[in-house]
């Protein structure tokens, strides 16, 4: 899983029937302290409600087709968490506002 910011989304109204209703995130992958590291953004399938500038965890590759919303679907990115604090070596690097 990598962790990313959700920086913007994607609308696509024709799309694979898998992915229909499905809402589309742009994302890019962020650092430990919340800080967007220099990757290209992504589109990542929104499994949980997800929302701009939260920090999220992506499940990329085959792992991304393994939720109930997803299962079977053409998904390369699936954004399976919403980030509420994250710890590094004892110490908190992100805590949500």
């Amino acid at each position: 899983m990598l962790i990313a910011r959700v920086v913007g989304s994607a609308v696509a109204t024709i799309k694979a029937d898998k992915l229909s209703a499905r809402k589309l995130l742009v994302v890019q992958e962020a650092t430990v302290h919340n800080e967007l590291m220099d990757r290209t953004p992504f589109v990542a399938v929104d499994a949980v409600g997800a929302g701009e500038g939260e920090l999220v965890l992506v499940a990329v590759g085959s792992g991304g087709r393994f939720t109930a919303l997803t299962d079977g679907a053409p998904a390369d990115a699936t954004i399976v968490g919403i980030l509420d604090s994250l710890e590094v070596d004892g110490r908190d690097t992100f805590r949500k506002s």
